[in-house]
């Protein structure tokens, strides 16, 4: 049936503004590019407060995870530090003192670790003490180049990750050496030269054996130092106050303190 002209224009009109009402509810279409970013902004914010967790790092991980080595007794390192360390070297080989003594974090507690140490030069200068002014000074080069440190496996070695972290590592039997010809795995060092202690993590691995390791390995081993255990070898003290600090904390020096001893 046609429709009469007055009706005709009826329908049209509806139909048009059916549409546009279609369009306002999507004002998105008709927005700016800029508008658009800043709507699709909102979103994704809205969306994140509805429960979407956005990615952790990876660094977090890896760095709780992190093999991580603490030095114990580091104020009485740093006491020594202060006035300038000396450590005792003779042909027979003396212990250090004070002694590196440690604690390990984020082994894996399945597997198996050695843990070593070595004594490396600071620098590759030669010392000697001035009294009158109670210091160390550079008395000359000295070239280490041909000086390969000797490394001391800890006796636990290997162990697993979980027993190392329950226990502090001391390496209070290591002995300091200037015999060069030494055959009693003693480290081998040269008078008047400053050293650092370094303490090395290492996962087992089942292809070699270390018991009489020699060197470390290029990869696989995490490496540790701390400032506060530089210290200069001496075959006899030469700072006052190096000597009264030993005989006042270390334990082993009891009949210097005796006062009945010189009687």
């Amino acid at each position: 049936m046609a429709l009469s002209s007055r009706a005709q224009a009826f329908s049209v009109e509806a139909l048009v503004g059916r549409t546009s009402k279609r369009k306002r509810q999507d004002p998105r279409k008709e927005a700016p590019p800029e508008l658009q970013e800043k709507e699709d902004g909102k979103e994704e914010e809205r969306s994140g407060a509805t429960g979407k967790k956005s990615e952790q790092p990876s660094e977090t991980l890896e760095e709780k995870d992190a093999i991580q080595v603490e030095l114990q007794g580091s104020e009485l390192w740093k006491r020594f530090h202060a006035i300038g360390t000396e450590m005792i070297i003779t042909k027979a080989g003396r212990r250090m003192f004070p002694s590196v003594r440690v604690k390990v974090k984020g082994l894996d507690p399945g597997k198996q670790y050695y843990v070593i140490m070595d004594v490396v030069p600071v620098d590759s200068k030669r010392y000697r003490y001035v009294y009158h002014s109670s210091q160390w000074m550079v008395a000359g080069n000295t070239d280490h180049s041909c000086i390969t440190p000797r490394l001391y496996v800890h006796p636990d070695s290997p162990c697993s990750g979980e027993a190392w972290m329950r226990q502090i590592i001391s390496f209070d039997r290591v002995k300091l050496t200037n015999n060069e010809m030494d055959d009693k795995d003693q480290i081998i060092l040269q008078s008047m030269h400053k050293y650092k202690p370094r303490v090395h993590v290492m996962e087992q691995d089942s292809r070699a054996s270390l018991s009489w390791i020699q060197s470390l390995p290029t990869e696989g081993v995490k490496t540790f130092s701390f400032e506060e255990t530089e210290f200069t070898t001496v075959t006899a003290y030469q700072n006052q106050q190096i000597t009264k600090l030993k005989i006042d904390r270390n334990p082993f020096a009891k009949g210097f303190r005796d006062p009945g001893r010189n009687k």
